[in-house]
Parts: structure tokens; C-alpha cells; sequence
């Protein structure tokens, strides 16, 4: 009876030892292709999630987009269809919509930038860049300065009676009204680096500050380079703008030069396909994208 317990016994002990032998870890090599498939499937998953929140971003600005054309459909609404009144002294310069816009959008700051631009640069200008907020000007309520990463087509105003041009831009080409055709080519307010631009043909001239792309993504040239403040890879080769049809779209880069920012603008101008522009012609940083 005895010699059957110290048999059990040992069983069990020889039993505990073989269970734990089993349970003494990986080896080296093992751990090194646990790590291995670990990096491995980082580098796979990575990318994937970077473009998940890169498109979640551009959502919430398009969402942004929504919410300023309802904003500039009831200030138009307001002023018997109209940007702008005869009796208004605002001279409707670059950023002078944030004065004309503040009673509607009002502690609602959120609203004025992008999710994909919500830094300061570290200088102390006033300008932005594709991933940074601008300083808005002074003026109107307490005299704010905001930060924002939108600006407005500054041909939609109404000028005021007697006013030929607005900082060089002559109002015989503003929109003034939304009561239009083709109101859903026509760019009311989007992504920029600054508080707003006109871009045109200046003279016909295609490489007219007013009008030529920047030589990379983010240039700062000066306040009269109207398209490079439109001009800006924010959101994966397009940026999110709000149209006079009080519509929300992405427009790729290069497809900004087909829009129609004022009525004699060419769509067909020389920084298009149909104007003549191959890839060769852009700035290199801007041949990967598609043609318009």
C-alpha cells in the first residue's frame, strides 16, 4: 500500500516536472520571429491607419465647409442677395468677411480652421501654410484676431458705388450676387493660407504673381500671389471647397485653375490641359497630380 502512494507520488512529481520543462519560454529564436511578424504586420496596419485619420480629418473640414456656405447663404440672404450693401463700409478686402461674418458663426471659433492646419507656424507672420493657421487682421468686434485656415474668393463682393478695383482687383469682375449660372464651378470659400485671394490672368500674363502655382507646397511670396493661397496640398493631393451653389466638394490642385473665380475668368487658360499645360509645365512638385 505504501510502495502504491510513493508510486502515485512520483507520477505526480514526474508529471510537475515535465509540465514545467515544457513551460520554460521561448527561445531566442522564436522571440525574434514573434517580433519579426509584430514590425511586420505595424508596417502593414500603419499606413492603413494614417490614411483612416488623414480622411477622417478632411470629413470634419469638409463638415467646416457646410457650415460656412449655410453661414454665407444667410449673410447673402440677408443683404437682398447680395455680398455686400451700398451703405456697408467694409471696402471688402482680403479679410474683411470675418468682420461681415462674425454675427453668424459668433463664439464659434472652431469653425475657422482646418482639422489638418490647426497649428501656428513658429514665426511670428501672419501667414499660414498647407498644415498651419494664418492671423486674421484687425477690425469689427472687439477688434478679434483670429486664427483661421479658410479664406474667401475675393471676387464674390459687391463693391461699394464708385469702386473700380479692390487692392488691384478690378470689381468689374466681381460676382456680387450668387444669382448666377454655373453657380457650382464658381469658388465661394475654402482651404487657404490665407485670408482669402482673386486669382486671374493679370494682362494675360500666365506667370503673373496673381495667377502662377508655387514652386513648392506651403510658398509664401506676399499677399498678391492670389492663387498660392488656394494652392495648398492639405488634404492628400486636394482641398476641400464650398461653391456659390452652397455645395461642399474636393478639387484637386491643378483643377483650381479650371474653376471660375470672376466672369471674364478663362477656364481654358494657359494652366490647364486645354490651355496647352503638359506635366513638364508645373512646378515639380505638382506634376504627380492629375491634369484638368
Amino acid at each position: 500500500m505504501l510502495r502504491l502512494k510513493q508510486t502515485a507520488s512520483e507520477k505526480i512529481r514526474n508529471f510537475q516536472t515535465s509540465h514545467i520543462s515544457r513551460l520554460k519560454g521561448f527561445t531566442l529564436i522564436e522571440l525574434l520571429v514573434v517580433i519579426a511578424i509584430i514590425a511586420l504586420l505595424l508596417g502593414i496596419l500603419m499606413p492603413a491607419l494614417q490614411r483612416v485619420k488623414k480622411q477622417a480629418r478632411s470629413s470634419a473640414c469638409k463638415a467646416n465647409m457646410h457650415s460656412w456656405a449655410q453661414i454665407w447663404n444667410m449673410y447673402c440672404q440677408d443683404n437682398d442677395g447680395y455680398f455686400g450693401t451700398e451703405e456697408d463700409s467694409l471696402g471688402w478686402a482680403r479679410g474683411t468677411w470675418i468682420i461681415a461674418l462674425r454675427p453668424y458663426y459668433r463664439t464659434k471659433v472652431g469653425i475657422l480652421i482646418c482639422p489638418t492646419a490647426k497649428k501656428r507656424l513658429d514665426s511670428m507672420d501672419n501667414y499660414g501654410s498647407f498644415d498651419r493657421t494664418y492671423i486674421m487682421g484687425t477690425g469689427g468686434f472687439e477688434d478679434r484676431r483670429e486664427e483661421a485656415s479658410y479664406g474667401a474668393n475675393c471676387w464674390i463682393y459687391k463693391p461699394l458705388p464708385g469702386q473700380t478695383a479692390i487692392q488691384n482687383r478690378p470689381t468689374a469682375f466681381n460676382w456680387g450676387t450668387a444669382d448666377v449660372r454655373g453657380t457650382g464651378r464658381i469658388p465661394l470659400f475654402g482651404d487657404s493660407m490665407w485670408r482669402g485671394g482673386g486669382p486671374f490672368y493679370m494682362d494675360g500674363n500666365p506667370q503673373s504673381n496673381r495667377i502662377r502655382p508655387p514652386d513648392f507646397n506651403g510658398q509664401w511670396l506676399g499677399a498678391a500671389y492670389e492663387m498660392m493661397h488656394f494652392c495648398i496640398d492639405r488634404h492628400n493631393s486636394v482641398t476641400n471647397h464650398a461653391f456659390l451653389d452652397w455645395s461642399v466638394r474636393s478639387v484637386g490642385l491643378k483643377e483650381l485653375w479650371t474653376l471660375k473665380w470672376h466672369r471674364e475668368y478663362n477656364t481654358m487658360g494657359y494652366w490647364t490641359k486645354a490651355g496647352g499645360a503638359q506635366p513638364g509645365t508645373w512646378p515639380e512638385w505638382m506634376r504627380k497630380f492629375k491634369d484638368y
